[in-house]
C-alpha cells in the first residue's frame, strides 16, 4: 500500500483506444509522489484495450462511481480513445460539473478537445495535440501550444511526449514546484 502525502483523490478515466503511455505515466508519477489516485473504465469492464493494443486492467468501473470522492478528473487521449470518453454522458457531464465550480480536470493529447466541445475552454488559454488545435480553436480556446499549460482550474498538455511533464504538473498543483522537481530529478527527467 502506498504512503500518501495528501488527502486529495485523482480519477483518471481509461476507454478503449487510449493511450496508455498518457494514462500509465500519469499513474505511475502519482503513486511515486505519494497521490491517491483511481484508474477508471468507462464501461462495465475494468479490461480496457489501449490504442495499441497492450491490455490494462482499472481499479474499477465508471457505473456507480461517486465522483464527489475526487478532487481531479485526468482524461487521456488517443484515438478511438478520446471519442470513446467524449461519448460517455457520465463523464461528460461530471467534467462539466467539475470545471463550473472550480475543480481541477486535466486532460492530455487529443482530450483537451472533449473540454472545448463541451464549452469549456471559450476564451482560455489551452494546448493539445496539434491535430486538434482546430477544434480548440472554433470553440475559442486561446492556443499556447505550450508541452503543458495550466489554466486556473485546468491542465491542458499535447500528447505521449509531453506526459511526463503534464503529470509532474499534476504533482506540483497538489504537493508543490519543490516536489515535483524532485521527483523529476529522481526519475531522471530534469
Amino acid at each position: 500500500m502506498a504512503e500518501y502525502r495528501t488527502d486529495k483523490k485523482v480519477a483518471i478515466f481509461l476507454a478503449d483506444g487510449c493511450e496508455e503511455i498518457e494514462a500509465l505515466t500519469v499513474v505511475d508519477l502519482l503513486f511515486r509522489a505519494g497521490i491517491p489516485h483511481t484508474t477508471v473504465s468507462i464501461t462495465d469492464s475494468t479490461t480496457v484495450v489501449s490504442s495499441h493494443k497492450v491490455t490494462v486492467i482499472a481499479d474499477t468501473v465508471i457505473g456507480g462511481l461517486d465522483f464527489d470522492e475526487f478532487d481531479m478528473l485526468v482524461l487521456p487521449g488517443g484515438i478511438p480513445g478520446t471519442p470513446n470518453l467524449g461519448a460517455c454522458k457520465p463523464l461528460t457531464d461530471a467534467v462539466t460539473r467539475f470545471v463550473e465550480d472550480g475543480k481541477e480536470v486535466a486532460a492530455i493529447c487529443a482530450a483537451p478537445s472533449i473540454l472545448a466541445n463541451l464549452g469549456l475552454l471559450k476564451g482560455k488559454e489551452a494546448t493539445c495535440n496539434p491535430g486538434f488545435e482546430s477544434v480548440l480553436e472554433e470553440k475559442g480556446a486561446i492556443l499556447t501550444r505550450k508541452p503543458v499549460t495550466v489554466t486556473g482550474n485546468l491542465i491542458l498538455s499535447q500528447g505521449m511526449g509531453t506526459a511526463i511533464p503534464f503529470g509532474l504538473a499534476i504533482v506540483e498543483h497538489y504537493l508543490g514546484k519543490e516536489t515535483a522537481d524532485e521527483l523529476g530529478r529522481k526519475i531522471l527527467y530534469l
